[in-house]
């Protein structure tokens, strides 16, 4: 279908008026509606593997581990957690509000919801996302990219078989489809992607002051740092397997690891064998390994490779006609250089040597970039592994582990800085759909003259000692 500035408006309008119906606020229809949009992805689990291959190499297996299963997860803990979620919080007034006791706090829905959705993972961050839509009580449009054609389309018609497009909608479309959604006036924007994108989005929302999520991947990109007493094996196993993960195109992906000078070359090797034990000697020739969105992202990878050519110690292969190109190790690589500041979205992993006893000068250069979506630690010092992670400014991480903090029920997923603002998954994503309205029940016994004029001679002096008194 061609999308105008017309087609937008009348469904952004006609989501605005099913809102006002006042459907959507019922917590019971709420889960009927997850539980249709479950039935939904097993029901087209099929068709969205395809897509996934399709656009982005994936192996089935890698398509429902990243993608299907996730929301899956997603919808399950919405439906189990969102009456309890929705219930309104009975809160004590407080003496000073007497004889009015009781305060609600009643979680609301913003209305209609824009969503924007990336490339790399088209279905979690599209369909995750509309589950917290969703749970919230909210309308949905979900604009997803054209980069990811054939996810898009599968998208398109698992929603238009399960929900009409006055509740739930997926656009397709480049920048230009994007910000004539923007142009609408939505009432919670979620875009997930650049946070040059972001800033854009940021500043359309702002036009309508509409609040607005970030989830971003970070200007510098996300640092792992590795100390000289880490466990080697065990630490390159983790991150052979996460750099391969979608050839890099992770948000939350090692940009660069800072590894003590002094455990360089043995970590090295270790990750060097970890590569090949996962994907063989040739990754780019394994068709399990997944390949880059597109042409230009390809080439974009290969040249800055070439840039580094004389360092790569592993990989530094790829085959433009099925656009896979080898997790590739450059070494040795300093902090000031190019490859090291900016977020690379491709297999390249720079490697920057430190001294393990100027760790702190590390942790300063890291600090005084952008803030990062994900910050990474390997050590057998579990002290100063959590003094760091509780000092450094990042969105999540993990001490000797990568990644699965993504998967935990219950806790946040989001960035700080350049790396985003808001957060969700679980309840949190929730409470990112809904805002909170305090209510106060008021009484109409028993109300005493302390608030009121006047307040001034002797009567005046006794309200303010009594409010003292009160407000200790």
């Amino acid at each position: 279908m061609e999308w105008t500035k017309e087609r937008i408006h009348e469904i952004t309008e006609a989501q605005h008026k099913f809102f006002r119906t006042g459907e959507t606020l019922d917590v019971n229809w709420r889960i009927d509606k997850l539980i249709k949009l479950k039935i939904a992805m097993q029901t087209h689990q099929h068709e969205l593997e395809l897509a996934l291959k399709e656009d982005l190499g994936r192996s089935d297996t890698e398509a429902y581990l990243c993608d299907i299963g996730s929301v899956i997860l997603e919808i399950d803990e919405a439906i189990a957690g969102l009456k309890k979620w929705a219930a309104p919080e009975t809160h004590f007034s407080g003496v000073l509000c007497f004889p009015s006791m009781i305060t609600k706090v009643y979680k609301m829905p913003y209305g209609t919801t824009l969503i924007i959705s990336p490339f790399n993972f088209p279905i979690l961050l599209s369909l995750g996302v509309l589950t917290a839509s969703i749970a919230g009580g909210n309308t949905a449009v979900i604009k997803a990219s054209s980069k990811s054609m054939h996810c898009t389309a599968a998208m398109q018609k698992l929603i238009r078989d399960t929900f009409p497009e006055n509740y739930v909608t997926v656009i397709d479309g480049g920048h230009e489809v994007a910000d004539w959604c923007l142009e609408e006036r939505f009432d919670k924007i979620f875009y997930t992607g650049s946070p040059k994108v972001g800033k854009h989005v940021l500043a359309e929302a702002a036009k309508n002051l509409t609040p607005a999520a970030l989830e971003l991947g970070g200007e510098n990109g996300n640092w792992c740092v590795i100390r000289k007493d880490a466990d080697l094996k065990d630490a390159a196993r983790k991150i052979a397997f996460f750099k391969a993960m979608n050839a890099g195109q992770v948000c939350i992906n090692i940009n660069q690891i800072a590894v003590a000078e002094e455990a360089a070359m043995p970590f090295i090797n270790e990750l060097i064998k970890a590569f090949a034990m996962q994907l063989g000697e040739n990754p780019e020739r394994n068709e399990e390994f997944p390949h880059l969105i597109s042409r230009r992202a390809y080439d974009s990878c290969a040249e800055e490779a070439e840039q580094y050519r004389d360092r790569i110690l592993w990989g530094g292969k790829g085959d433009p006609n099925t656009l896979r190109y080898a997790p590739t190790i450059i070494y040795p690589v300093k902090a000031e250089e190019p490859i090291v500041n900016h977020e690379l979205f491709n297999p390249l992993l720079p490697i920057v040597p430190f001294p393990d006893d100027e760790i702190d000068q590390m942790l300063d250069t890291i600090a005084s970039r952008e803030h990062g979506l994900s910050l990474y630690v390997f050590t057998k010092d579990m002290k100063w592994a959590k003094k760091v992670m509780q000092t450094q400014q990042y969105g999540g991480g993990c001490i000797n582990e990568v990644c699965l903090h993504l998967m935990v029920k219950g806790v946040p997923f989001n960035g700080t800085g350049h790396s985003g603002m808001g957060a969700y998954h679980g309840e949190w994503g929730f409470r990112e759909f809904t805002h909170p309205s305090t209510v106060l029940i008021g009484s109409t016994k028993f109300n005493l003259p302390l608030r009121e004029h006047p307040y001034s001679g002797t009567e005046g002096k006794l309200k303010k000692a009594v409010l003292k008194f009160l407000e200790r």
